[in-house]
């Protein structure tokens, strides 16, 4: 086992249950306290669990939302109506720049709210599978866009990523297969449910993502599937107006078949912390089962069975955060900026200066930054000023 790190005095905070022990790290994952360790004082600290963001799409996030003053009344209306808006010279400049970077900074954008482990929803690129990527990605999957744009007509081959049937039948049944569907509030949405049932695509590993459409019976039959959905509620409201009633929120939750995902900044929250926020303010989910969506039932969802906890043998991914009256709220009312320290695999990846000794223990190269006004040390490996732009000293939006 190589060299360990002791977080001491702190409350290790659940989503079934909060206590006071020390947790310990080695080689990357939660481990028994050793004698020979590192030992850091977290008292009047919380730890929790990593976040899991359950649907991104990491490249876009620092394309400008497009503007409107009606909601649409589906995804593929928005898409259409963005086709013209590519034109605008903030969304021309934003898709300049290069992939790489933008993949990076949509990875930091987690890191920094701490997420530390995303399922991206896109083709894949090459710079995700640098080993200082920011944040851990879901790996092991299958995806289509969307009905509409996965299915082809007549001679036409589907406009964007794989298609429907041919990415299901090619995904492993024990690993999941993403679809964006149901998302709109018309006739279109409500019936997308129904013809991927009819194309044999609704199975125990079929994740929908934002399912706005979703009829009442339409749940039922989720859930009848062992399916789960992938719920997006700030971008759902932004794009049409309305997201996942209460009743389909607490029946998909009751029923473990629900997590949350944060769908990029050009249409959903800044980050996974502010979706939290709005999927508390439209559902009668307490702070403690929210905390459920982004770590345990996420990490079940998506296949993930090494992350989501801090069980001895799982990733030592957590965040640390100043004690509050009550626990999972104060994961609800914490600024990214707030955050103490963002770990991955045991390692600080960004934290409050006064934790400089934790980053030297780990032999971990820092730079200073600022975050939202406040200064922070971030592990240099991830500031790659070459893809990024950031230099130290800068100010991260």
């Amino acid at each position: 086992m190589g060299a360990s790190i002791v977080l001491e005095n702190a409350h290790i905070v659940q989503h079934d249950g909060v206590v006071g022990r020390p947790l310990a790290f080695a080689d990357g994952q939660v481990v028994s306290a050793s004698e020979d360790a590192f030992r850091l004082d977290l008292r009047d600290h919380l730890i929790f669990p990593g976040l899991i963001n359950a649907h991104d799409h990491v490249q876009l996030n620092s394309v400008p939302p497009l503007p409107h003053a009606q909601p649409f009344p589906n995804s593929y209306a928005w898409i259409d109506a963005f086709e013209s808006y590519r034109q605008d010279p903030a969304v021309a400049a934003a898709v300049e720049v290069p992939s790489a970077a933008r993949h990076w900074q949509g990875g930091l954008k987690n890191l920094l709210a701490g997420v530390t482990t995303v399922a991206h929803h896109d083709p894949w690129h090459a710079v995700l599978d640098d080993p200082d990527f920011p944040v851990g990605l879901l790996r092991h999957f299958g995806w289509c866009h969307s009905l509409g744009l996965g299915e082809p007509h007549g001679d036409r081959p589907p406009r964007y990523g794989p298609p429907v049937r041919p990415s299901f039948a090619a995904t492993p049944t024990n690993q999941p297969w993403m679809i964006h569907l149901a998302e709109g509030t018309d006739a279109v949405a409500r019936g997308e449910l129904e013809r991927l049932d009819a194309l044999g695509c609704l199975a125990a590993n079929t994740v929908l993502v934002h399912g706005v459409g979703l009829t009442g019976p339409d749940v039922e039959r989720v859930i009848e599937c062992g399916a789960a959905v992938v719920w997006c509620p700030a971008s759902n409201l932004g794009m049409l107006g309305r997201t996942l009633g209460m009743s389909a929120v607490r029946r998909l939750f009751s029923a473990g078949r629900l997590a949350l995902g944060s769908d990029s900044r050009l249409t959903g929250s800044r980050d996974l912390l502010d979706e939290l926020r709005v999927a508390a303010s439209h559902s009668s989910l307490s702070s403690r089962e929210l905390l459920r969506l982004v770590t345990a039932d996420a990490s079940r969802i998506l296949g993930l069975p090494e992350c989501g906890g801090l069980s001895a043998g799982l990733q030592a991914d957590c965040i640390v955060v100043r004690a509050g009256t009550d626990p999972y709220a104060t994961l609800l009312g914490t600024a990214r900026s707030a955050i103490r320290a963002v770990v991955r695999g045991g390692v600080p990846m960004i934290a409050d200066p006064d934790f400089a000794d934790w980053f030297s223990y780990c032999a971990v190269e820092t730079v200073a930054v600022r975050l939202d006004g406040n200064a922070k040390l971030m592990a240099r490996k991830l500031a790659r000023p070459e893809i990024t732009g950031l230099e130290p000293g800068l100010e991260i939006v």
